[in-house]
């Protein structure tokens, strides 16, 4: 009879495990199997809440340093465009990381996957550091060119600081992240962003404004939050990665770290270059802002965070889509990698145009939450009545870029980012400014999402066509 228990109970174990086991081999291949729409929505729901999350980050820190007045919220808006030119760099490796590992993944090579994964968070820790070693040490130069006053640069070199050197932890999850989505796991990844996201809220309002103990820090508190929730995210993604043999150490057949590092910085340089080409357009767009006073700027710094707020859905899409590409092109499903972009850009298009209809009738009192200056809070809701209008063509723009990523063609993105950004963007915002003032500027912006939309959707479909006929020739 205990025998006859043993056996049922073994037998029960080696079931659960059994099922457990292509339970995984199902989710591993359903980016090549499953219905476009139903993976693509699995896949990308996840990242919406760890974007959220993410992007809270610079939301939550806006929001509590607004409290401490004009000047502070003056002076985390210059910021911005320095901190997000360290992040972009961050994003483009991500990029390098998830296409090749990806590909790799399609073609079946696994063993190389799991090396180029450590391979990735290795290089990307070290350009970081340096970058923010550069960054920390020509601090009042890079500020002082962006046109920062005098009054605002303590408040800039608390948080600067702290961020700078803190900044390798940063890059540490996002990269590690990129590793879990180019598998086909955009679940984990979405639980660490949040997880950091509400572990940044929590430790903001202690350590800005003091609790108990815990000294008031101000501008520099909400640096050190951000710190806390950095080093927090790295030590569990890397305890993940390694216990979900997503990583190895181990060195496969015909590998190197060499290789291996010239493949993902062959796509990472050239789409960390495309991303950092965005906050060098907004220094510009700042400094041209500027002109017209410390409100603006602080307007304009809530705009932007508001903008990346309400665009959360097109940064989830642009994550979770080049993965379901890369698989799908390496794999030769040439018809699943052109179905795939059309979904995210018809989606994209009409929640974005929902998402402008709600901001708009919450104007007033998302003003009202950041400000309790008048005119701070006019030109707030300027800024949400004006510019979110090209948020659905701006996703194009991006979509198409992290796609052109995706089949491994990153100079196709980066020449898209310069067109978007430095022959539209800032030329026509600097045209709207000298015609109506901020007004123009806004509206400027918005044409030139536009256009460059129209002009992206174009170029990818037929880029895509071209690198089909190229892998047609060579099979």
């Amino acid at each position: 009879m205990a025998a006859s228990r043993k056996i049922r109970y073994t037998r029960l174990i080696f079931t659960h495990r059994y099922e457990r086991l292509m339970s995984h081999a199902v989710t591993a291949k359903s980016l090549l199997q499953n219905p476009i729409s139903q993976t693509l929505w699995q896949m990308t729901w996840p990242v919406i809440i760890g974007a959220l999350t993410l992007i809270s980050f610079n939301v939550v820190d806006t929001f509590f340093v607004s409290m401490l007045g004009t000047e502070p919220l003056a002076a985390i808006s210059f910021t911005f465009p320095v901190t997000f030119t360290v992040i972009s760099l961050t994003i483009g490796l991500s990029i390098g990381t998830s296409a090749v590992l990806a590909r790799k993944r399609g073609l079946g090579r696994d063993s190389h996957a799991q090396f180029d994964g450590v391979v990735a968070l290795v290089i990307s820790a070290l350009l970081v550091a340096v970058l923010a070693l550069i960054g920390y040490a020509f601090m009042d130069e890079i500020f002082g060119g962006l046109g920062a006053q005098p009054e605002l640069m303590p408040h800039i070199h608390d948080y600067m600081s702290v961020w700078f050197l803190g900044a390798v932890f940063l890059v540490t999850p996002m990269v590690g992240n990129a590793v879990l989505r180019a598998a086909g796991n955009t679940k984990i990844p979405s639980l660490i962003m949040a997880a950091g996201g509400l572990l940044n809220a929590v430790f903001d309002p202690i350590l800005i404004f003091g609790v108990g103990p815990i000294p008031a820090m101000g501008v520099k508190g909400a640096a050190y939050a951000s710190l806390l929730s950095w080093v927090i995210g790295t030590l569990g993604v890397i305890w993940y990665l390694f216990r979900k043999e997503l990583i190895s150490l181990q060195l496969p057949h015909q590998a190197s770290w060499v290789h291996s590092s010239r493949q993902i910085l062959a796509i990472g340089i050239p789409a960390a270059g495309a991303n950092m080409l965005t906050p060098l357009a907004m220094a510009s767009v700042t400094a041209i802002i500027a002109v017209y006073g410390a409100p603006a700027v602080a307007a304009f710094g809530v705009g932007t965070r508001l903008e990346s707020l309400a665009s959360v859905i097109i940064l989830a899409l642009s994550m979770s889509l080049p993965p379901l590409i890369s698989q799908n092109f390496g794999a030769s499903q040439f018809a699943r990698v052109q179905e795939a972009f059309r979904v995210a850009i018809r989606s994209v298009v009409w929640i974005q145009l929902v998402i402008y209809a709600l901001l708009v009738v919450t104007a007033p009192g998302i003003a009202q939450i950041f400000t309790d200056d008048p005119e701070v809070a006019r030109l707030v809701r300027l800024f949400i009545y004006i510019m979110p209008l090209g948020y659905g063509m701006q996703g194009i723009i991006i979509l198409a870029n992290s796609s052109f990523n995706a089949l491994h063609r990153p100079l196709n993105a980066l020449v898209l980012s310069v067109i978007r950004l430095f022959v539209m963007f800032v030329p026509l915002s600097w045209l709207g400014a000298m015609l109506y003032d901020v007004p123009g500027l806004f509206i400027g912006g918005v044409v030139a999402n536009f256009f460059t939309g129209l002009f992206a959707w174009w170029w990818f479909q037929r880029g895509l066509r071209l690198a089909i006929d190229q892998e047609q020739q060579g099979s």
